[in-house]
């Protein structure tokens, strides 16, 4: 064990040069002008961009945030109380830029952090930059910039921050990174979890004793008080759908996990910088243990994708844990041209830039039927749209879009307008449930107008 620890109490900057400022910022404003595209071209959706977009839209106008779609308050959804403060800059303009700009952002500036941490176990400057280029060409890294938004993207240089903080014996710093994770989203408790294994296996056991004590009292906190006291008594619905399919009989438990798409996701998520591994990068790497194992057994496939947002902190912990294996090495100088030209071959197969040649640009005929209807539609309209459309429209009281197996009845039901698409119904929905709401609305005598693409506008008669 006393052979994996890490060299501690190293007193090291935390700064960065200026020019990988500059750098960090150019692409964080390729990214999001990446994400804003893709959500121009209606490829954005109701989860989670519109849910969070109404959430911070209903926070800035001062009314209790609760989604029109979930009817959940936005701190019964994962506790992120950082979309509070979020709400200030929807008041200067409310626009969902924020959020894509934010995230995009954060992602990219998380490369600071980790030059810190390079510099913190001696690399030379060349390898710190090297390390950035890891961090910015992990896969899931910008899949998660365009992938809608979500608000555990912020705090990922709160994350690199923490471990150069707890390295440097900065408490207080650490401490305030920790808590400023866990205002993101409940999931980072397992992070939190992961840092205190970390921190007990190099055996220092007070820090190890508050980053568990704080993840287990936070958690405690949302499942017991806060959640139970926003949803009327209910606890945590997110565990029940991740581990409904566990059983108490082990074998059972075996036959129900995907093994499949299990070692799938091992690979691909490894595959970028496994090998750049070393026996010191353990340590490390068992801060990603519990959210990992989560992934894995999760009944969610999108638990154990690339392409959704699941996995990101893993990727710190991953860059983290090749600066570790290359502590006072000399071999990686000759090795930099290959391992970034196999980060690049990774980022081509497993990234997605290729979907703005094609996949993203499948809605492009409705733009222009779009914003006609967007003239049409009411601030005050009780919308309900397709998912894809939901972002579009988000900044209201009332915004959802027809799940398969709800109950739309329209003349029990709040909704004024309909503005549906039969011929491309989006996420969740069909073009039987929408076709059916559309020829309810039209014979109950809404004014419906309806566009080549197949885009309809109904509204009810006393709103019309």
């Amino acid at each position: 064990m006393a052979a994996l620890a890490l060299p501690m109490r190293q007193t090291t900057p935390l700064r960065a040069p200026r020019r990988l400022w500059l750098v960090a910022i150019g692409i964080g404003a390729i990214g999001w002008i990446g994400s804003a595209m893709r959500h121009g071209l209606l490829q954005s959706n109701a989860y989670d961009l519109g849910l969070f977009d109404q959430w911070v839209w209903l926070i800035s106008q001062g009314v209790e945030p609760i989604s029109s779609m979930e009817q959940v308050h936005v701190l019964a959804d994962h506790g992120a109380w950082l979309l509070y403060p979020a709400g200030l800059s929807y008041r200067l303009l409310a626009s969902v830029q924020w959020l894509l700009a934010s995230q995009s952002m954060a992602l990219s500036l998380t490369a600071i952090p980790l030059w810190c941490l390079a510099r913190q176990a001696d690399l030379p400057e060349r390898r710190c930059w090297w390390i950035c280029m890891l961090w910015w060409l992990q896969p899931v890294v910008f899949n998660t910039t365009l992938f809608d938004f979500h608000p555990e993207t912020w705090v990922m240089p709160a994350f690199a921050i923490a471990l150069w903080a707890e390295r440097n014996d900065r408490f207080r710093l650490w401490i305030g990174m920790v808590l400023l994770m866990l205002g993101s989203r409940d999931g980072l408790v397992l992070i939190i979890g992961g840092m205190a294994l970390d921190l007990a296996w190099r055996r220092r056991w007070r820090w190890s004793a508050i980053a568990a004590g704080v993840a287990i009292g936070w958690l405690l906190m949302l499942s017991r008080w806060l959640y139970p006291l926003l949803r009327d008594g209910e606890g945590p619905k997110a565990a029940g759908r991740m581990f409904s399919h566990l059983s108490a009989n082990p074998l059972t438990t075996l036959q129900n996990l995907d093994w499949g798409g299990g070692f799938t996701y091992l690979l691909l998520l490894l595959l970028p910088c496994a090998w750049l591994w070393r026996r010191r990068s353990l340590p490390t790497l068992l801060i990603g243990v519990p959210l990992l194992l989560v992934n894995l057994l999760s009944a969610s496939p999108s638990y154990r994708t690339l392409i959704h947002h699941y996995s990101l902190p893993l990727a710190v912990v991953m860059v983290v844990a090749v600066i570790d294996g290359q502590r006072q090495g000399q071999r990686t100088v000759r090795m930099l041209p290959w391992s970034l030209g196999w980060a690049v071959a990774c980022w081509l197969a497993l990234a997605k830039p290729w979907a703005f040649t094609g996949p993203y640009l499948q809605r492009l005929a409705q733009l222009d039927e779009l914003k006609s209807a967007i003239a049409l539609v009411k601030p005050d309209d009780a919308l309900l749209t397709t998912s894809y459309l939901v972002p579009q429209f988000s900044q209201r009281l009332q915004i959802g879009f027809p799940k398969r197996g709800a109950d739309l009845e329209l003349s029990q039901s709040k909704w004024t307008a309909l503005l549906l698409n039969p011929m491309d119904p989006g996420w969740g929905s069909s073009p039987k449930q929408q076709g059916s709401l559309l020829n309810d609305a039209e014979g109950s005598n809404w004014a419906c107008q309806t566009w080549p693409s197949g885009l309809t506008l109904c509204r009810k008669p006393e709103s019309a």
